[in-house]
């Protein structure tokens, strides 16, 4: 039979990974089973990221929150933009995409192919990025601030730099 794996499972798994390293290397100050929990299960970035060390998160819960204000647009419009990646151009792209791959090659040509992968670049992103954002902007509503994840890895000059750019986490 096949296995059904919870949404977010690897990121919740990486989430775990980088605390169980940070308190190996004596990084985590903070041994509460509490703060461990709410460290794992912080939802903003369980389904695609960005992947947290428990420095950049923990500190962020202790401390006062403070009144959002023009943050909140900011969050707001962050979390817009990624729901715009992702249902404006993702989404739409994987049907193109999904068609293209699953014909057959005798009905397709050279340009079908390029559409086909060129999309694909397009779609992978755009999910990725476009959840990432939607974590971002969702994080700062609840008045935290998560790292950045992508940046702009299309414009890379060579592989090295194109996996600096993306998901960089």
């Amino acid at each position: 039979g096949e296995v059904f794996l919870p949404l977010g499972i690897s990121f919740f798994t990486f989430t775990q990974i980088a605390f169980l390293i940070d308190t190996y290397q004596g990084k985590v100050k903070e041994y509460r089973f509490i703060h461990y929990t709410l460290f794992v299960t912080y939802f903003p970035h369980l389904i695609a990221g960005p992947i947290l060390r428990p420095n950049e998160l923990l500190p962020q819960l202790h401390r006062q929150k403070r009144r959002l204000g023009a943050l909140a647009i900011l969050g707001v419009a962050i979390f817009s933009v990624g729901l715009l990646k992702k249902l404006v151009f993702a989404d739409p792209v994987s049907e193109v995409v999904e068609r293209v791959f699953s014909s057959s090659a005798e009905n397709l040509n050279g340009v079908d192919y390029l559409i086909g992968i060129y999309g694909f670049a397009l779609q992978i992103y755009c999910d990725f990025s476009g959840y990432t954002d939607m974590a971002i902007g969702a994080a700062i509503l609840l008045g935290v601030r998560l790292p950045t994840n992508f940046q702009r890895p299309y414009v890379a000059i060579s592989i090295v730099d194109f996996w600096t750019r993306w998901h960089i986490t």
